[in-house]
C-alpha cells in the first residue's frame, strides 16, 4: 500500500498529507482521497465583481504550469464583448482547435461557442457580486462612457428615476447600467422580471456552471475554489487588483440602496440564489471551523507577500505609481490603485512580484506577445515595458 501511494503521488496533488490512522484491529493506514489539479478551466469574467483579480490568478496559473489562454484575437481586449461570444474571437481558434486550457477574460457567455474553445472536461465557473455594491461601483467607473450615467449628478439622482436616463434604444450602450450580470451571462438584462422566467434562467446558468463565487466574500471564495479545482495556496493567492481610491465611492442613500433591487432586480434574484448555494457548498465540503483557518492562512501569505514586494505595503493612487508599466487603466471618475514595487528584489523574486501586480491589460497584452510571437504586439492605452517569461 504504501508503495502505491508513493507511486500516486507523483500523478496527484493531494489535498491533505497527513493520513487518518484507524485504531481498528487491523491498524490500516487510509489516506485522504486524492485529486488531480484541474487545468482546463473557464472563468466567466464579470465586471465589476473582483474579476480583474480573478483573472490574475488564472494567468499566473497559466504560466506556472505552461498552459494555453484563449486570448482575445488581434488587437482586442475582450473576447467579443459585448457581443455574444463567438469562438473566432479567440486569437488562432481556427488552427488550435479545442485546445486551449484557461478562457477568462471578459466575454458575453453562449455556451455552445465555448465549447468549440474549451475541452469536454473543462470546469467552468464564474463571479457575483451584491448589486447595490455593484451598481455605484459601475456608475462611478462607467460615468463617462454610459448614457444613462452621463447626464445625471450622481448615483442617488439617477436612482431616483433611473428610467428618465436610461433608454432602451441605447441598450448596447448602457448595459452596466442595469442588471449587468444577467447580461454578462448572456441573457436580456431588460427581460421582465417573471418567476418562471428567473428560475428557468438560474437552473440553466446552474447546468454551465459547476461554481458561482461571491466576491463580497473574496478570501472565502478563493479558499473553496482552491479546494474544488486541487489548487495549492500559492495557487490563490492575490494582491487586489483594478480596485480604487475610498474617495471616490458615492454614499447611496437608504432609498437608492432598495432601488437597486428593483431596479436591477434580475441581478438581485440571481446574486441571492447563488449566494445561498455558495454558503451550502462550503459546508458541504470545507465546513464553517476549517474555512476559517484556511482563510487565516490565506491572509497571513498574502500579508509575507506583501511584505516582500511592496515598498508601500499597500495600494496606491494612480499618481503615486512610479513605474507607469503597472498603472491600470483610469476610467471614468474611479482613481484606479497600483502598487510600487522594492528596488532591491533579486531576479526571480522581481518576477513573481510584477506578476502579481500587473493590471489585466498589460498581462494580457504579454501573454499574447508569449503565445503568439509572430502576431502583431496589442496596442494598450499606455505604454509600458516588456516583462521576463518565468
Amino acid at each position: 500500500l504504501c508503495l502505491g501511494l508513493i507511486f500516486l503521488s507523483g500523478f496527484f496533488r493531494m489535498k491533505n498529507k497527513n493520513y487518518i490512522i484507524s485504531k481498528s484491529h487491523k491498524e490500516l493506514l487510509i489516506p485522504y482521497k486524492p485529486c488531480r489539479a484541474k487545468t482546463n478551466v473557464m472563468f466567466l469574467k464579470t465586471h465589476k465583481t473582483a474579476s480583474s483579480t480573478v483573472l490574475n490568478i488564472m494567468f499566473r496559473f497559466a504560466e506556472r504550469y505552461n498552459l494555453t489562454v484563449a486570448l482575445p484575437a488581434d488587437q482586442l481586449v475582450h473576447l467579443g464583448y459585448p457581443k455574444t461570444f463567438l469562438a473566432h474571437f479567440v486569437e488562432e481558434f481556427e488552427a488550435i482547435g479545442q485546445n486551449y486550457n484557461i478562457m477568462c477574460n471578459h466575454l458575453r457567455f453562449n455556451p455552445s461557442e465555448v465549447k468549440k474553445v474549451m475541452a469536454a472536461n473543462t470546469f467552468y465557473f464564474s463571479i457575483l457580486r451584491n448589486p447595490i455594491r455593484l451598481l455605484e461601483s459601475s456608475y462611478v467607473y462607467y460615468k463617462d462612457n454610459v448614457p444613462a450615467f452621463r447626464i445625471s449628478k450622481d448615483v442617488n439622482e439617477f436612482l431616483a428615476s433611473p428610467m428618465k436616463y436610461y433608454h432602451l434604444a441605447d441598450y448596447k450602450k448602457n448595459m452596466y447600467a442595469r442588471n449587468i450580470m444577467w447580461f454578462d451571462f448572456g441573457y436580456d438584462n431588460n427581460a421582465e422580471d417573471n418567476k418562471k422566467y428567473i428560475q428557468a434562467v438560474l437552473k440553466e446558468i446552474e447546468q454551465n456552471f459547476h461554481l458561482i463565487l461571491i466576491s463580497d466574500y473574496f478570501d472565502e471564495s478563493m479558499i473553496l475554489l482552491k479546494h474544488t479545482l486541487c489548487w495549492d495556496l500559492d495557487d490563490v493567492i492575490y494582491f487586489k487588483l483594478n480596485s480604487r481610491s475610498q474617495d471616490t465611492v458615492q454614499t447611496l442613500t437608504p432609498e437608492s440602496e432598495e432601488q437597486i433591487k428593483v431596479w436591477c432586480s434580475l441581478d438581485w434574484k440571481l446574486y441571492l440564489h447563488f449566494n445561498q448555494s455558495f454558503w451550502r457548498r462550503i459546508e458541504e465540503t470545507i465546513g464553517l471551523k476549517e474555512l476559517e483557518k484556511e482563510v487565516n492562512h490565506l491572509r497571513t501569505r498574502q500579508k509575507e507577500l506583501m511584505e516582500t514586494c511592496l515598498s508601500d505595503q499597500e495600494a496606491v493612487g494612480k499618481d503615486d505609481i512610479k513605474n507607469k508599466a503597472f498603472l491600470p487603466f483610469q476610467s471614468g471618475d474611479a482613481n484606479i490603485l497600483g502598487y510600487n514595487l522594492k528596488q532591491d528584489l533579486d531576479n526571480m523574486t522581481l518576477r513573481t512580484c510584477q506578476k502579481m501586480v500587473m493590471p489585466e491589460l498589460q498581462y494580457t497584452s504579454y501573454l499574447y506577445t508569449v503565445q503568439h510571437p509572430h502576431k502583431k504586439r496589442k496596442i494598450l492605452p499606455l505604454p509600458w515595458t516588456s516583462f521576463q517569461k518565468t
